[in-house]
């Protein structure tokens, strides 16, 4: 079970955790541009900050021994995130599109 604190914490390492993933998918994509020099220092330097923080968020939660156990797509509305605790295991249900505006809001935050 998952205390409101945790879902918290939890909800806004799932948002770290995707935005680190795309921009190492990204990563291969912007060195075949043309001026990838100017792209890739700020790619750099945000994956550098997000990673920070995602690291922190992990720390915390595997304080209380929470942990990602898979992202499971249900179609293409849905994935249902799966959290390993101490106690029950839960399942979060969240809409793909939601999250992918809350990763964009975090990487353009970050640029600011």
């Amino acid at each position: 079970m998952l205390k409101p604190e945790q879902r918290k914490l939890f909800h806004k390492f799932l948002i770290l955790e995707m935005a680190v993933q795309s921009l190492q998918r990204d990563f291969p994509v912007i060195e075949n541009l043309k001026m990838s020099k100017v792209y890739l220092s700020i790619f750099d330097k945000l994956l550098k900050d997000i990673t920070q923080d995602y690291y922190n968020s992990k720390r915390l939660l595997a304080k209380d021994k929470i942990r990602l156990v898979k992202i499971e797509k249900i179609d293409e509305y849905f994935s249902d995130v799966h959290i390993a605790t101490t106690g029950n295991d839960v399942v979060l249900r969240y809409a793909n599109m939601a999250l992918k505006t809350q990763v964009e809001k975090l990487l353009i935050g970050q640029l600011e």
